[in-house]
């Protein structure tokens, strides 16, 4: 047999439990070099720079 609850979970109990399942948005910024939109320091994945400079052996991508 199966475990089952002795009580019903209520609607606030139910809603108080899940207040932290919400996603949040990703941080994002423009590209000094290319102006796409990437993460916070991160190396551009468009164009290969950070901090306006060029990163060396860092192959972009050709994603959308």
């Amino acid at each position: 047999m199966a475990i089952v609850p002795k009580r019903k979970t209520s609607k606030q109990r139910k809603h108080k439990r899940r207040t932290h399942d919400s996603l949040t948005a990703l941080a994002t910024r423009s590209c000094t070099n290319c102006s796409k939109q990437i993460e916070p320091h991160v190396v551009c994945r468009f164009c290969g720079f950070y901090k306006g400079k060029k990163v060396n052996g860092y192959k972009p991508s050709n994603t959308k």
